[in-house]
């Protein structure tokens, strides 16, 4: 048993018992997108972003807080423009004792609305229509 989540404590859990809750998290939240594959020494494909297999349109696959893969739209919009089910927000960790981000984690937005100036970042399948 160990502490599980990236940017914050989620649960103390099992290696097995981790899989299974996560896995649940992730079809509750949308966070079903697929990891990208590790890059070559020479690859520079990772800077850029994705294409959506449905809808052809970029987008960026971000770690969830539970080790999931989700994508999410290039652009940070008012939480009143983008539905309570799909707004996530970016949280950097940070090198020890530097200001070095060594992670970009989505963290999806639940509990309490954004404060008011707070933007979020909309889940891609909020505009993803397969063409």
């Amino acid at each position: 048993m160990r502490a599980r989540g990236r940017v914050r404590v989620v649960a103390v859990l099992c290696e097995e018992c981790w899989d299974r809750a996560a896995n649940d998290f992730a079809l509750d939240e949308g966070a079903t997108a697929t990891p990208p594959g590790e890059p070559g020494p020479d690859d520079l494909g990772w800077i850029e972003a994705s294409v959506c297999p449905r809808c052809g349109r970029e987008v960026r696959a971000y770690r969830t807080n539970y080790d999931r893969w989700v994508h999410l739209e290039d652009e940070e919009l008012p939480p009143g423009e983008v539905p309570a089910r799909f707004r996530w927000r970016l949280m950097r960790r940070y090198a020890r004792h530097t200001e070095v981000v060594v992670e970009t984690v989505a963290v999806r937005v639940r509990a309490v609305d954004p404060w008011l100036g707070e933007w979020v970042v909309p889940a891609h399948g909020m505009r993803c229509e397969p063409v």
